[in-house]
C-alpha cells in the first residue's frame, strides 16, 4: 500500500506533496478524515513506536503541559487518536516502509 497522511493547512506538507509524484499514493487529509485505530496500528507495526509518530511541535503539546509528564507508548497512541495535530506529518507509507516527518533527508527521497 502507498499512502500519505498529511494536513492540508500545513505549508510543509503542501510543499512536500508538490515536490513529489503522488500518482500511486492514496492521500488522506487527517483533519477531515481522521486516522483510524487500525491505520495507526498498521503504521506502528512499521515503526514499532508511537513516540516516533508523535509531534511535540503541536500547539496542544504546550497547552496540555505534556512536556512535564512521563508519557508511555499507550499515551502517545491515545493522544494521536484524540487529536490529529499530534501526528507528525507527513507520514508516507510506501509498501513496507514508512517515512515520518519532514526532515530534508526524508523529503529528498521523494522529490521528483
Amino acid at each position: 500500500m502507498k499512502k500519505i497522511y498529511y494536513l492540508k493547512t500545513c505549508d510543509t506538507c503542501r510543499r512536500i506533496l508538490k515536490d513529489m509524484d503522488t500518482t500511486d499514493y492514496i492521500l488522506q487529509e487527517i483533519k477531515t478524515e481522521p486516522i483510524t485505530v487500525k491505520q495507526l496500528d498498521e503504521i506502528h507495526s512499521l515503526t514499532n513506536s508511537y513516540e516516533v509518530l508523535f509531534s511535540r511541535r503541536a500547539k496542544k503539546y504546550k497547552q496540555m503541559d505534556l512536556k512535564n509528564q512521563e508519557l508511555t507508548e499507550k499515551d502517545y497512541r491515545q493522544l494521536i487518536l484524540d487529536e490529529y495535530t499530534f501526528l507528525k506529518r507527513p507520514v508516507i507509507v510506501n509498501n513496507n516502509e514508512v517515512y515520518v516527518g519532514n526532515t530534508q533527508k526524508r523529503v529528498d527521497i521523494f522529490k521528483t
